[in-house]
């Protein structure tokens, strides 16, 4: 199969500039793309007939509607092609893009538009549609992006967000209304903070999270997951029973709550996802406290080469200071960078003098703290 034609419909959108990027630098592959709020984009007749593979970019709900338009538009020409989408919700959309000709499959990253230039350690769904053809390419792009993958039909996936995404959410929106009920009686979210436990941290992380991010994604989760209702009634129940229990407050209620709240969602969970999700919570903990360091150095490596960490180590290690921690993370702007934390005994004038011995020797940058 010769180097296809990639066409994004969405293509000013977040993802689908993340993407335009990708198949262009990584894959080295022709991307053209139309987009409503673009005027200077291809029109969407030249672009269904241009594109060999076409890749729904799109918001949940104008998914559906936008594909069975481009089914009609398309009129059979999109026999022996690929149609993707890489929305949120995959039943509608899949089913949609099944009424064209076309082989069929639908992706959900399971991240927002990451800064690194793949999706290594993230998730990807895989629902298929209608695949033969194209199998050969979809693994290759599949092999690109470096993400790990996960099969699932089209509505075992959509039950699946109801709980990974829409509750989620759901639950944290929530505790964004109750900080703000309670902001005027103790203060705003910063004033709670020296208060704070591991795991008020982490929740209040994703809830900044959220609230940072494209508004319409989180309303189309909740509203466009043909489960989410469900899901919202469980989540209520448990809610109200805690509560319930909670009032009550004697010591019936009290075994009551250890009985199914404790003891019983430990059983249905079980040892081994307890465990393993137990031990990922130690790990965010250890680095949360490592973040905490208020003797540490940001470096940037511009030099992606076998070798380069080790260079940089040992100007520490001349300059006589040790280290405490060390972890690698990304700037706003996408830049690889580490974050050094040292020994509270370290001398900051040695500190200082390797820092400036990085950029003088043009090992590295040190961003600014």
């Amino acid at each position: 199969m010769t180097s296809p034609v990639i066409g994004i419909v969405g293509s000013a959108g977040a993802y689908g500039r993340w993407l335009q990027r990708f198949l262009q630098e990584r894959m080295g592959l022709r991307v053209i793309g139309h987009d409503p709020a673009d005027p200077d984009s291809l029109d969407e007749a030249a672009l269904v007939a241009q594109a060999d593979v076409l890749v729904f970019s799109a918001p949940i709900r104008q998914t559906e509607s936008l594909i069975r338009r481009y089914v009609a538009l398309a009129a059979g020409s999109e026999r022996g092609k690929l149609w993707l989408d890489i929305t949120s919700i995959k039943q509608a959309p899949v089913a949609a893009m099944l009424e064209s000709q076309a082989e069929v499959v639908g992706l959900h990253p399971m991240t927002a538009p990451p800064k690194s230039p793949t999706l290594k350690g993230r998730v990807v769904v895989v629902c298929e549609g209608r695949l033969e053809r194209w199998r050969p390419w979809l693994r290759t792009l599949c092999e690109a992006l470096e993400a790990q993958y996960v099969q699932a039909s089209p509505e075992h996936h959509d039950r699946v967000m109801a709980l990974v995404q829409a509750m989620v959410h759901a639950t944290h929106l929530a505790q964004a209304g109750v900080l703000g009920d309670y902001a005027p009686l103790l203060g705003e979210l910063q004033a709670l903070m020296p208060y704070r436990s591991a795991s008020f941290e982490l929740d209040t992380a994703v809830i900044a999270r959220i609230l940072s991010l494209n508004p319409a994604i989180y309303e189309d989760i909740q509203f466009g997951n043909p489960y989410a209702g469900e899901m919202l009634d469980r989540l209520l129940a448990q809610l109200g029973e805690l509560r319930a229990l909670v009032k009550q407050g004697d010591d019936a209620a009290r075994a009551r709550f250890r009985e199914k709240f404790l003891l019983g969602n430990r059983q249905a969970l079980g040892g081994t996802a307890l465990a393993q999700g137990n031990y990922s919570y130690e790990r965010v903990g250890y680095l949360l406290a490592d973040l905490t360091e208020e003797l540490a150095l940001s470096v940037y490596l511009p030099e992606d080469r076998a070798g380069s960490l080790r260079v940089l180590l040992h100007v520490f290690e001349r300059h006589g200071v040790n280290l405490a921690s060390i972890h690698s993370s990304r700037t706003p702007a996408g830049e690889l960078h580490f974050r050094i934390g040292f020994d509270p005994g370290s001398e900051p004038a040695a500190l200082a003098r390797a820092a400036e011995e990085i950029d003088r020797a043009g090992i590295g940058r040190v961003l600014p703290r």
